[in-house]
């Protein structure tokens, strides 16, 4: 959805300017005309036009933002579409607002609130669209809308982290490789020349080093076909489900990263489902959805089966204990929930504490990652250095 410059004459006699994000011209002459101005002209607003290359994005705090303000308008008692309407003029994500735009849209046609957002679950989750139509039923969305929000600012404080977490050593190893590259295409090509003119004899590392260089410089462009066509087939394995289930289940293989990313499964899960049963949805039509939150494929698939058996009759806890992917602690604690009648509570807790173990274990993964990234620029630095050194030594032995 672009956006338009519109020149307007007020009924002051005034001439205005006004940029608007709008579906069509006509969309926006309807628009300034039932607020009482003369459009002279509508054209593409090109200096807020954006080049999209991967798609539209919405960050999490817009969209926090977002809620807050829906829940506060419809608090203070505003219509619903009224409040969408306040929202999205102030909005100034342009992605969020073109949403915006048309939820607002669709419910002038009719649709609830959660029937308009709908078609972008896949952007805003299906447990979003899940609480909006619960906060419908129940009568009380303002309430839902607030559940909502402090679970989304978890999640969000817990990927946050995790991000901030990783920067550092993933910054050292982007240096180290710039470093390698550096010295490998323009510092050791020039010391293999200056050798060859002496003729001195060069250690094995040496000779070893300048010939990897020379064929990395040959072959530069394969290289690149070659990495950009990876790049490709990993864009289209994305795509693939069988492909994401597969990679899924290596990732679950690794050490260390396996019980990262069970444990941010079995929380993510724990407070999807905590959240939807606190709404008033009920288990059945919860469990599916909270299934479908987590971010690994290969759990996804593992816990397939779980709302068939819950509708079979079945207990959650003997549901989840077949499914081999939750723990004892974890199964023990749904266990107590359903037996105090207090689910959703316990559920919180298992969320609560699989996230502080989480913390935990990104904190000693960074502070093992650190070291052993600084080693490593050690060591490639040191082998550089002896590559070219040790061929100057042997040259001034031979010239005394």
């Amino acid at each position: 959805m672009p956006y338009y410059i519109c020149r307007l004459i007020s009924e002051d006699g005034r001439l205005l300017f006004r940029s608007v994000l709008a579906a069509s011209p006509d969309e926006c002459r309807k628009l300034y005309e039932s607020e009482g101005f003369c459009v002279l002209s509508v054209a593409h607003d090109w200096k807020k036009a954006q080049v999209r290359l991967f798609g539209k994005k919405v960050r999490d705090k817009d969209f926090i933002l977002f809620n807050q303000e829906l829940m506060a308008l419809i608090r203070s008692g505003y219509p619903i579409l009224k409040s969408i309407e306040t929202i999205a003029v102030r909005v100034k994500n342009i992605h969020l607002k073109e949403i915006l735009l048309k939820v607002e849209s669709d419910i002038r046609s009719g649709k609830s609130l959660s029937e308009a957002f709908l078609p972008y679950e896949d952007m805003f989750s299906k447990v979003y669209t899940a609480s909006l139509m619960a906060g419908e039923k129940s009568a009380n969305l303002a309430g839902t809308i607030g559940r909502y929000i402090q679970y989304a600012k978890i999640i969000s404080q817990t990927k946050s982290k995790i991000r901030s977490a990783l920067i550092y050593p993933t910054l050292l190893m982007v240096f180290s490789f710039i470093l390698v590259g550096v010295l490998i295409n323009f510092i050791l090509p020039r010391f293999a020349t200056f050798f060859q003119d002496f003729q001195a004899e060069m250690p094995a590392i040496t000779t070893t080093l300048i010939s990897f260089a020379v064929a990395v410089r040959r072959n530069i462009l394969l290289i690149l076909l070659f990495l950009a066509a990876l790049f490709l087939a990993f864009l289209r394995l994305r795509k693939n489900e069988k492909a994401q289930v597969a990679f899924d289940k290596f990732k679950l293989r690794i050490p260390y990263g396996r019980t990262l990313w069970r444990e941010s499964g079995i929380s993510l899960f724990s407070r999807t489902l905590g959240l939807l049963l606190e709404a008033g949805i009920s288990l059945l039509s919860a469990i599916g959805i909270a299934c479908r939150a987590v971010p690994n494929k290969f759990l996804v698939w593992s816990m397939r089966g779980v709302p068939d058996s819950i509708k079979n009759g079945q207990s959650l806890t003997e549901t989840l204990a077949g499914t081999g992917v939750f723990p004892g602690l974890a199964l023990d604690m749904v266990r107590i929930g359903e037996a105090s009648a207090n689910l959703q509570g316990m559920l919180a807790e298992v969320a609560d504490f699989y996230d502080e173990r989480i913390r935990a274990r990104i904190d000693t993964l960074v502070s093992l990652i650190e070291p052993i990234v600084i080693i490593f620029m050690g060591l490639i630095v040191a082998g550089m250095l002896l590559s070219v050194y040790l061929p100057i030594f042997n040259i001034i032995r031979v010239a005394r």
